[in-house]
């Protein structure tokens, strides 16, 4: 296994855990990134600016680490531009049939013990672990 960090990746779920229970405890809400990005983009009815600022808390998470580790996003792909974005739109397809993303079902579902969350958690990975046997046996190389 490469670049096995265990330390930070249980700080990093940590942190996740965190930011979902005081999203829930403080405003009621479910942490399903994909929920909330379509919110912000799509609004219902009354504007809710806590849907930008949480996704703009996620972009800027993301900068800071990028400026303060940046060998933590040296990541290599071999794959084109194309494919890429092929993948991304599936995945935002995906994300539509299955009514959230794992952030949504995964972290926040299944710690409510939802039976939806937990067929659909099982049903994202094992759609993943097939996908990159596919792309790996048909496409070659790393996915």
């Amino acid at each position: 296994m490469e670049h096995f960090t265990p330390f930070a990746s249980a700080i990093g779920g940590a942190l996740i855990g965190l930011s979902a229970t005081v999203l829930l405890l403080f405003n009621g809400r479910i942490a399903g990134i994909s929920g909330i990005f379509a919110g912000a983009l799509f609004p219902g009815g009354e504007r809710e600016p806590w849907r930008w600022a949480f996704v703009a808390g996620l972009l800027l998470g993301g900068l800071g680490m990028a400026l303060l580790f940046p060998s933590m996003f040296s990541v290599t792909y071999d794959r084109s531009i194309w494919m890429v974005a092929i993948a991304g739109l599936l995945v935002g397809v995906g994300v539509r049939m299955g009514s959230g993303c794992t952030s949504g079902h995964g972290v926040c579902g299944l710690s409510r013990f939802s039976p939806r969350s937990l067929v659909a958690t099982l049903t994202f990975m094992a759609t993943g672990a097939i996908t990159v046997f596919l792309v790996r046996v048909f496409l070659g190389g790393a996915s």
